[in-house]
């Protein structure tokens, strides 16, 4: 089998831990299970570029209990988990091309094996496999029937790729399903974020001042986990609406350059570029920790700190130390990557379960519809975003309500007013 993981024999620990993740993700199984009796991918060929984690692994069982011939790739190069792609290959039978920590070069080698692959379907977490096929693998459009997109940089990219008429095909945009960013972006990002900090440094939250840039529903989780273990939280945002909101919400907003004489730990989650730059770094405190759970490192101007930067050296694993002229020094974990992949394991199982379900089922739906959808970025349907979220009470026990058909016919109806 064509494949390039790190090490084989790590197939049997990264088995356990997919095994364990997939206790925690049971919408997927019963998706997975239907899968396994219907077919619905049946001898389609899928391209997956995305964090090879044991969640990813459970998604790429299920797509391939629907039939479907896939190759996956990483989607960052620090998020690889080794011993879950070494199972993926050795017990699961699935061509896998992710190592932890490999090159640029070796990224994009595994980027192109997934398109060597003539996908059918792409599937990405940050749109590298649809912009490389746009930009320079034009060939491989030629089979390519519709995609899916996971993250909010990937749908920016897509749609910026839709609004000048270059994108060629149709993709889903995951990413805007309910069950996928209000849970999984606010309360996977918020913990895995923290975990990954707290994993790298060792540090205490409690006390400190924490700026996040960005609030959107991964800043949202982040702030919210951030001052949940006693953080002092500043909100750095360009947005007005967004600001009011963190306002409302108890935090202090003020411009990136104010903040940066305050933090004791920087986050970004924009999805923009230089996020934090020349300005902010000059007005750091000693000792700041700066880290990006944005999809791309370029959230941290990181060449200029390199450049203003009379040494370097990496004091723990993931943390690398910048002396600067003035004797201050700037700690930044994982070189700007995903700090919560890259340090941690990302996000925990459960909120993936969701995340992943509406990658299958979009996927399904891909299959069923690409025909007559023009090129472009559409959204989850409802009816599938409402039905994982259904699923997803029912496997936690929880019930709800429903209407009664005096109700129904109430809601339907404007002939009845105050009475």
């Amino acid at each position: 089998m064509d494949h390039h993981v790190k090490d084989l024999s790590l197939a049997a620990a990264g088995k356990a831990r997919i095994e364990w993740a997939d206790q925690d993700m049971p919408v997927l199984a019963s998706i997975r299970e239907r899968f396994e009796a219907e077919k619905p991918l049946e001898g389609m060929r899928v391209s997956a570029c995305l964090h090879v984690t044991t969640e990813t692994a459970n998604l790429m069982r299920t797509l391939k209990a629907g039939g479907a011939d896939i190759v996956l790739c990483a989607s960052n190069p620090l998020s690889t988990q080794d011993d879950v792609a070494a199972a993926l290959v050795a017990e699961y039978g699935i061509r896998t091309y992710a190592i932890k920590g490999e090159d640029t070069e070796t990224y994009y080698a595994h980027i192109d094996a997934a398109i060597d692959h003539k996908p059918q379907i792409t599937m990405d977490d940050g749109a590298d496999v649809v912009g490389r096929i746009h930009a320079e693998r034009p060939e491989a459009l030629a089979d390519v029937i519709g995609g899916t997109e996971e993250t909010t940089t990937g749908v920016i990219r897509l749609r910026a790729m839709a609004a000048d008429g270059a994108l060629k095909f149709p993709i889903v945009s995951v990413n805007d399903a309910n069950t996928k960013h209000l849970f999984d972006n606010r309360y996977g990002t918020g913990q895995s974020t923290i975990d990954g900090i707290i994993r790298a440094t060792n540090r205490l939250i409690a006390g400190r001042t924490v700026v996040v840039t960005g609030y959107g529903w991964c800043g949202r989780g982040i702030a919210m986990r951030a001052e949940g273990l006693g953080g002092n939280v500043i909100v750095c945002e360009v947005d007005p609406l967004r600001a009011l909101e963190a306002v409302m919400d108890g935090y202090r907003v003020m411009p990136a350059v104010e903040a940066a004489a305050l933090a004791d730990v920087w986050v970004t989650v924009t999805g923009d570029i230089n996020v934090i730059d020349s300005e902010m770094f000059a007005a750091m405190k000693d000792g700041a920790i700066i880290a990006n759970s944005g999809h791309f490192n370029c959230e941290i101007n990181i060449p200029h700190l390199r450049e203003k930067a009379v040494s370097t050296r990496e004091v723990r694993p993931l943390v690398e130390e910048f002396v600067l002229e003035d004797g201050r020094k700037i700690y930044l974990l994982a070189d700007g990557r995903l700090v919560n992949l890259s340090c941690a394991e990302g996000h925990p199982a459960s909120v993936m379960d969701m995340s992943f379900a509406n990658q299958a089922l979009s996927a399904e739906y891909m299959v069923l519809n690409a025909a007559r959808l023009e090129a472009g970025v559409y959204p989850v349907p409802a009816e599938i975003d409402e039905s994982i979220a259904a699923l997803k009470l029912a496997t936690m026990g929880v019930n709800i309500d429903t209407l009664t058909d005096e109700q129904r016919k109430y809601l339907a109806s404007w002939q009845e007013g105050t009475v």
